[in-house]
């Protein structure tokens, strides 16, 4: 049986409520400013670049003290575990990073318009038949020095070592993988994992609110683990094993 999960009492200062009405002033400016010029961007032919900066900016207003250990490989597939929202924001400034979500976020409007701006690919799980335009839609993802980013425990974990496992079916579009395509495993370490993650049945809204207005800065390290090599790569099974056991181990 899993462990009941629970997250802390949302309690907010008056001083809690000044820093969430700033960081939402300077994310709307975020929007105001990087939207527009996305489109212009696009007009021109231009290489995407603005949804990156809307989203690195985005972690910075959100209080995100980030840093990396490790080195990125360029065209790769990051396994990350998943913590938090947060974690968007935070691998788009980490690793310039696009990300594979279910097709389940295309039914809304706002967010899937954000989502396609940022190069998401949508993966509908239980549609067999539209395995192989995911897969084209991976690859034209992932082509140059493209980096693209799943979340194979399929929801959010604590940030603890109560690691989710992850799911080989989410990887099913990667069969076999792009040639040239390289697989690594990523951890985010929240030093404060357990006051920042989004678990349980804690409502979207105040999870959010309860980061925007914490004083403290969300302390991250983004770990860059070694690639997938050998017989890893041998099936999408052996690639989210492998994946797991290496993130598993970077916690200890």
């Amino acid at each position: 049986m899993a462990p009941t999960v629970t997250y802390p009492e949302l309690r907010i200062s008056p001083l809690g409520y000044m820093l969430i009405i700033f960081r939402i002033l300077l994310m709307l400016m975020l929007v105001l400013i990087c939207v527009p010029l996305h489109y212009l961007w696009r007009l021109l032919g231009l290489r995407r670049m603005w949804p990156r900066v809307f989203l690195t900016g985005i972690s910075l207003a959100a209080g995100i003290d980030l840093k990396r250990k490790g080195k990125r490989v360029p065209n790769a597939l990051l396994l990350a575990n998943h913590v938090s929202w947060m974690d968007i924001p935070a691998l788009s400034h980490a690793a310039n990073s696009a990300f594979v979500a279910h097709d389940g976020l295309a039914q809304f409007g706002l967010l899937k318009w954000l989502c396609d701006m940022n190069d998401t690919v949508f993966i509908a799980r239980h549609k067999r038949t539209d395995v192989s335009n995911q897969a084209n839609d991976i690859r034209e993802a992932m082509s140059g020095d493209g980096t693209l980013t799943l979340f194979p425990e399929g929801t959010t974990s604590d940030g603890t070592a109560n690691l989710l496992p992850f799911k080989s079916s989410l990887l099913g579009a990667l069969e076999p993988l792009p040639v040239g395509a390289v697989v690594q495993p990523v951890l985010l370490e929240y030093h404060d994992a357990p006051d920042v993650s989004w678990v349980g049945d804690e409502p979207g809204l105040d999870n959010f609110k309860r980061i925007l207005s914490r004083v403290k800065p969300v302390r991250l390290t983004v770990h860059f683990l070694t690639p997938l090599s050998g017989e890893e790569l041998t099936n999408r099974k052996t690639m989210t094993a492998a994946a797991q056991r290496a993130v598993r181990e970077a916690m200890l």
